[in-house]
């Protein structure tokens, strides 16, 4: 039996978006990214009934931008650390 292959969502959006412009037979895209034409044709079906979240899985996007901000609240912070004298540091935290 062959194996799946995980296609990733931004991959699937690309080619459902391809498949809506309607310049190219659902065939053709098939064959330009590696994909059955039925799995086009299912694609833009479940693009057009759930949009672009069925593509997500789960909260996995929100999580990550979550975590990206507090990152980068947190080299911020780091930031200002280093640009302050120690002695100026220490005098704002008192």
């Amino acid at each position: 039996m062959a194996k799946k292959r995980y296609l990733r969502p931004k991959f699937k959006f690309q080619v459902v978006m391809e498949a809506l412009s309607g310049e190219k037979t659902p065939g053709q895209i098939a064959k330009q990214y590696g994909v059955h034409p039925v799995t086009v044709g299912i694609w833009k079906k479940a693009f057009m009934e759930h949009g672009p979240e069925l593509f997500s899985e789960d909260d996995t996007v929100k999580e990550y931008e979550r975590r990206i901000a507090e990152l980068e609240q947190l080299l911020g912070k780091k930031e200002v650390e280093i640009a302050l004298p120690p002695a100026l540091a220490a005098q704002v935290q008192v």
